[in-house]
């Protein structure tokens, strides 16, 4: 019998969908989150996108690769201007989301803490 993925331990697609949708909530009405936001020109488009990878990530169904192919993170991310401050606010809405719709631990840390070793990989 497997381990449950981090997928499942977080509560699955609803649970997931209610953090997305939160982590975008918290990017549009954090005034600290403002530079992470004006980087997204379609907010409902990238929700969808995001859940979709999340999902893969976390040991779900692989909807992002399904639709689009490879992720190819680092190169689709290149084109936008992002260091640590853009880091810091993306994963300030992510963090927040996360405690909102009560992850509980030890998978919420860890599941953080490598959420942060993948934003940080996005600076450039």
């Amino acid at each position: 019998m497997s381990s449950p993925s981090a997928y499942q331990m977080i509560g699955a697609e609803p649970q997931l969908k209610k953090i997305v949708q939160r982590f975008y909530q918290l990017m549009q009405e954090s005034p600290e989150a403002k530079g992470i936001l004006s980087l997204h020109k379609n907010l409902p488009q990238a929700e969808e996108k995001l859940f979709e990878f999340l999902s893969g990530w976390l040991g779900g169904p692989n909807l992002y690769i399904e639709k689009y192919g490879h992720p190819k993170l680092r190169a689709r991310h290149l084109p936008f201007p992002i260091g640590k401050p853009e880091r810091d606010q993306w994963m300030l809405c992510m963090v927040q989301a996360f405690e909102d719709a009560g992850v509980s631990e030890p998978i919420r840390s860890e599941v953080l803490h490598s959420l942060l070793n993948l934003a940080d990989h996005m600076r450039n």
